[in-house]
């Protein structure tokens, strides 16, 4: 389905070179306040005091972040749990407070808004719980990268697949780069982002190097950047029609999903516009530096002493 065609081929690679210089210094800086800064975790991974609280009637989530926030905590998390009446609440270890203590404040806070509020489970989670955590979701991001590489190895020539890892790669270390340099809160949320962002930028670029792979075979007289042009055009309205509507889901998440999926969605929002420039710039300007060619995507086999292309 295309909503509209262009016509005239646009010359995507022309400054294809700039661009990823632009591309590559981005990565190395993401590398570096990765290293350097680290990230700011959230209390999922450092630890800290859960509180379930229950209200009679629908629990008013924004009046509970108010009165904690009230109280000096910064980093915490306020979410339903169960049903519309429970709460789950999150807060970061103190010093000279023990869980007890934070518990019997925050509920002493709920209480002057909503005297009908209950306290229902209080108990401490430890740093080696969200160790666990971190090395878990740590472990669940290299599966996918492993599976991926495996997917593309298996589906394309080796150079076309390498410029999908790299450009993969790319995708994943800036958005963490990001994270790291403005010290955005780092949640389990955020990092189910950064795995749904690699398989949304692997399908576009494989997209894209479908589409060079079968002009190759139909083109035969055309040089390969006017190959990679041609096919990057012809995917233009499909790449507007696939993420001009994830974004607007995303979006509505960002500004109405309140500060649970604000984190969350801002990641998928970094990957999906990172996802389709290194899919245009990144893999497919690769595939033309590595010297992708016709006879790389052709398969030939011999038959009665004459070689016959199989396109």
């Amino acid at each position: 389905m295309e909503f509209f065609r262009i016509h005239r081929t646009i010359p995507f690679m022309r400054h294809a070179l700039i661009l990823n210089i632009i591309s590559l210094l981005t990565f190395l800086a993401a590398v570096f306040f990765i290293v350097g800064r680290g990230f700011h975790l959230s209390i999922e991974f450092t630890g800290g005091t859960v509180m379930e609280v229950h209200y009679t009637q629908t629990a008013p989530v924004g009046d509970i972040r108010s009165a904690i926030d009230t109280l000096g905590y910064s980093d915490f998390q306020v979410q339903n749990f169960g049903t519309s009446q429970d709460v789950m609440i999150r807060l970061p270890v103190r010093a000279n407070e023990d869980t007890a203590t934070q518990s019997r404040t925050v509920l002493t806070a709920l209480q002057a808004q909503h005297p009908d509020v209950q306290l229902r489970r209080v108990e401490f989670v430890g740093p080696q719980v969200g160790q666990e955590l971190l090395h878990n979701g740590l472990m669940a991001l290299l599966f996918v990268v492993v599976g991926i590489m495996a997917y593309l190895a298996v589906r394309f020539e080796w150079k076309l697949a390498a410029s999908c890892a790299i450009a993969n790669l790319h995708d994943v270390v800036i958005i963490l780069g990001f994270f790291a340099f403005f010290q955005w809160e780092f949640s389990l949320s955020v990092l189910a982002g950064v795995l749904a962002v690699l398989g949304y930028s692997v399908n576009e670029s494989v997209v894209v190097m479908d589409r060079i792979r079968e002009n190759f075979r139909k083109q035969r007289k055309a040089s390969v950047r006017e190959i990679i042009n041609a096919s990057i055009t012809q995917n233009i309205s499909r790449t507007v029609i696939t993420h001009g509507s994830t974004q607007m889901m995303v979006l509505s998440m960002f500004f109405f999903g309140g500060p649970t999926l604000h984190n969350f969605s801002l990641a998928l929002t970094i990957g999906i516009w990172f996802g389709i420039y290194s899919s245009v710039f990144v893999a497919a300007a690769l595939a033309m530096w590595m010297g992708i060619q016709r006879e790389d995507l052709v398969k030939h086999v011999k038959k009665e002493n004459s070689e016959v292309e199989l396109g």
